[in-house]
């Protein structure tokens, strides 16, 4: 049984939710009146405040926001999009392909699934319009592939999941994601050409295609980017936080001296722009702190896994009923703010069962990518179809196909825990 201090924890917290609170309000509240409640010491408040936050890794993420944000003032998308062009050529599908390719890899250095697909979209959105793609499609696709983003390292959320799961780590964490990843991405590929060879879309644009050459050398300090943050982790010289830095510096150099694309007046926005991002991702991380003290202090999260854990003791129905879950709170909520609120929940359910941190993590980030671009929330969704001047609902027909696309790699990888352990293996994480 759950005892009524836990039940207040939740059913405060879900009433604050329903009601429109912000998430770390509601995290905060609801932690601090179960603690006042139950005598566990107002001080532990404020410490549990600074401890959610006093982390090493941490340290990473607003870097890495920053990082993420510069390449994408600096016009990188604009200089792959003419690059993955000149690759893939002109044919029917071929425009779709380059939206995908190209969300992949400026993953590879954001981090972010809403700023990938908002740079994406921007510049790859007219284009494919012009060759017969219909808006809805293009913002569905780039919204989908836009959310691989924090799949493939150096990914933003599995930072903040390292942070909470201290048995993992940054680098096996990001070795883990890269070919669930890119499985997830390729998914895509299919409906994408099926699509497009049944409604003749991609031929109808006289645009001469890019020259390889000439693409490649524009493209070249942007193609260099995750060569240099993820080589250096591998090869030791530098620590995520470090790598994070050197990103930024990197970025910075391509964009002002390079690219001259960034202004001094508008590297001042970004600096504005990524500190309010990490400010709000900070404070739902530290008021969080407070919740999961309260929750772990009472036995709240034992309890209620063992209550999930008294419906079935079989692992494969456990895993679908987690699954459904993690896929409508991803509906509704970000990749981070689900971490927080189901994670303490779900540790214990992860011990009972054995199952590795770092697989684990990595089918809850998968839950959460998809979460990023299926209705009524769907973040990415939001930016691309506001980049396309449509309504959601005219998306929701092709969303709905960019879902079961990117659930068959959901199922592989949890089918399959060598697809996401190998490469950390191999690599010696």
């Amino acid at each position: 049984m759950i005892a009524e201090g836990s039940l207040i924890l939740f059913l405060g917290f879900a009433l604050l939710m329903a009601i429109g609170t912000p998430l770390a309000v509601a995290l905060g509240l609801s932690g601090t009146a179960v603690i006042l409640m139950e005598g566990l010491g107002i001080m532990s408040v404020p410490t549990n405040a600074y401890n959610g936050i006093a982390k090493y890794p941490l340290l990473a993420l607003p870097v890495f926001v920053l990082a993420g944000m510069l390449f994408e003032r600096a016009g990188v998308a604009v200089r792959i999009v003419r690059f993955a062009s000149a690759i893939v050529g002109k044919r029917r599908g071929a425009q779709g392909i380059v939206a995908i390719l190209v969300c992949m890899f400026l993953g590879g250095i954001s981090g972010s699934g809403p700023a990938d697909a908002a740079a994406v979209a921007m510049v790859m959105i007219p284009s494919m319009f012009r060759q017969g793609y219909p808006k809805a499609f293009s913002a569905a696709l780039i919204a989908a592939a836009g959310s691989t983003a924090i799949l493939i390292p150096p990914s933003v959320a599995l930072i903040v999941y390292s942070v909470l799961v201290p048995s993992t780590s940054v680098p096996a964490l990001f070795a883990g994601g890269v070919i669930p990843g890119i499985l997830a991405g390729l998914a895509l590929i299919l409906p994408t050409l099926y699509f497009s060879w049944k409604h003749g879309w991609g031929i109808q644009d006289d645009e001469p295609t890019p020259r390889f050459w000439d693409s490649f050398k524009e493209a070249i300090w942007g193609l260099l980017a995750p060569v240099i943050i993820l080589g250096g982790l591998r090869a030791g010289i530098f620590t995520p936080t470090e790598a994070a830095v050197v990103a930024v510096f990197y970025g910075l150099v391509v964009g002002m001296f390079v690219y001259r694309t960034l202004t001094l007046s508008s590297l001042y926005r970004v600096l504005v722009e990524s500190a309010e991002i990490s400010a709000v991702v900070l404070i739902i991380i530290s008021l969080a702190g407070v919740f999961a003290h309260a929750g772990s202090t009472l036995g709240a999260f034992d309890a209620f896994a063992n209550l999930l854990l008294g419906f079935t003791s079989n692992e494969a129905l456990m895993l679908v009923m987690i699954t459904l879950m993690l896929l409508i709170a991803g509906m509704l909520l970000d990749a981070i703010s689900v971490y927080l609120v189901f994670l303490p929940v779900l540790l214990p359910i992860m011990a009972f069962y054995k199952w590795d941190p770092v697989w684990f993590g990595i089918i809850m980030t998968m839950n959460m990518a998809i979460g990023q671009f299926t209705p009524p929330m769907a973040v990415n969704l939001m930016v691309t179809t506001r980049v396309a001047g449509i309504s959601m609902e005219s998306t929701v027909r092709w969303a709905l196909w960019m879902v079961a696309s990117m659930l068959t790699s959901l199922i592989l990888v949890t089918a399959f825990p060598q697809l996401t352990m190998w490469l950390p293996q191999k690599l010696g994480y």
